[in-house]
């Protein structure tokens, strides 16, 4: 991979106090920014009388610095969209929706254009960098901050993939997206639910044969998902050129300072149709739903031991991926999420469904005040994954307590 231009923004501190340059690592690290502008009373919006070309344009005011903008539709619906709770992907995937094309350089230029005028600021990418910030006067706290921007400028990546992903799919890429091969994918998928079955009155006895090795055996089936993740992340790729549509930047990165990851910048896949995008989503889990078959049918064959056990236990881990990347009520923006809110139409579900649980359900159910359709979704949403996590939770808690209870 090779370093290229880098993306900085000028973010206001948290402290009010003027301003500070922040390099961003990568695109994936820019689309998780979350846009905040000023508060209500500090800006007015006016709609300008539509001109001979009936084209609608909209004046912004800045009412502390007198300062005026000329926005047009679209940069007013983005600027709508930038309530600090919504991230620069959230927003890009609602004007897509809304306007069913995006120029990738529209939002770029028009956070520049209000951060000139002093409308705009830049929130943390994550619930823990604002937590951090609200303690910003603890040494221990510019410590922590210290840490994680240095895990996260451990950035490889290149934004001069997409020839390189165009050849692999001409040299048979494009033979993963073929019907033999998932006929072939869901034949694994029947054999390795057999093999399941068979190996599931050994539970036991294969939890203990990994016992005996603890270390090695985290540190291995630790590598194997994260190679797996890896192909996970081309295969998203091959299936955004399989459409014709460009991989924009491709590397590995540290988010919010402690999450490992590859990514894969496919968001040209929204100037496509939606059955596209739902492909190209599920491109990578089907991965991990192919390789756990495989895994646990071949572990079913073996003799009993220390092979087997770690055969089988990739199989399940690589079972449990394709469920975590694909199940979209678990608070986790992955690509089972991505599918369900291109599905609704409503990309901002997550964070619109913590916004009404935490400030307005409680009123609305006192007051005996009925749910509309959008409101009941973001209901249900929030409490399936609540009861999602806690239920996952309990289950994996269960698993070593029986593990445990067996020499």
């Amino acid at each position: 991979m090779t370093r290229q231009t880098k993306i900085e923004l000028l973010i206001r501190r948290e402290d009010a106090q003027g301003f500070e340059l922040r390099e961003v690592p990568s695109a994936l690290a820019y689309l998780r920014y979350r846009p905040q502008r000023v508060a209500p009373d500090s800006y007015e919006l006016a709609q300008l009388p539509t001109g001979v070309d009936h084209r609608i344009s909209w004046v912004l005011k800045n009412r502390n610095t007198e300062r005026y903008l000329l926005l047009s539709d679209p940069e007013r619906f983005l600027w709508e969209q930038m309530d600090g709770r919504t991230s620069l992907q959230e927003i890009a995937t609602a004007y897509v929706l809304r306007y069913g094309a995006f120029d990738f350089d529209l939002i770029p230029a028009l956070i520049a254009k209000l951060r000139r005028a002093d409308l705009l600021t830049l929130r943390p990418t994550s619930r823990l960098r604002e937590a951090l910030a609200r303690h910003s006067g603890n040494p221990a706290v510019h410590i922590v901050e210290a840490a994680l921007k240095q895990l996260e400028r451990l950035t490889v990546r290149s934004r001069n993939v997409d020839a390189l992903f165009n050849r692999l799919h001409r040299w048979g890429g494009f033979l993963l997206f073929s019907p033999s091969i998932l006929v072939a994918g869901l034949a694994f998928v029947g054999l390795g639910i057999v093999g399941s079955l068979r190996l599931w009155p050994q539970a036991a006895s294969i939890t203990a044969s990994l016992s005996y090795h603890p270390i090695l055996t985290l540190l291995s089936l630790k590598l194997l998902l994260f190679a797996t993740m890896a192909v996970h992340q081309l295969l998203h790729a091959l299936a955004c050129v399989r459409y014709g549509r460009r991989v924009r930047e491709f590397g590995f990165a540290v988010l919010y300072g402690f999450v490992p990851t590859f990514y894969a910048d496919v968001t040209d896949i929204f100037m496509a149709s939606r059955r596209a995008r739902i492909v190209t989503a599920l491109a990578g889990p089907l991965l991990h739903l192919y390789l756990g078959g495989v895994a646990l049918w071949a572990a079913s064959w073996m003799q009993p031991g220390y092979l087997q056990s770690f055969v089988a236990v990739s199989g399940f881990i690589q079972w449990q991926a394709l469920l975590v990347s694909l199940y979209p009520f678990c608070f986790l923006e992955m690509d089972g999420y991505h599918i369900l809110v291109d599905l609704l139409g409503l990309p901002t579900l997550n964070s619109d469904a913590w916004r009404f649980v935490r400030h307005e359900l409680k009123s609305r159910v006192t007051g005996w005040i009925r749910l509309d359709r959008r409101e009941t979704i973001w209901v249900g949403y929030f409490f399936l994954s609540l009861f999602s996590i806690l239920g996952f939770a309990v289950f994996n808690l269960w698993g070593l307590v029986r593990a445990g209870s067996h020499p």
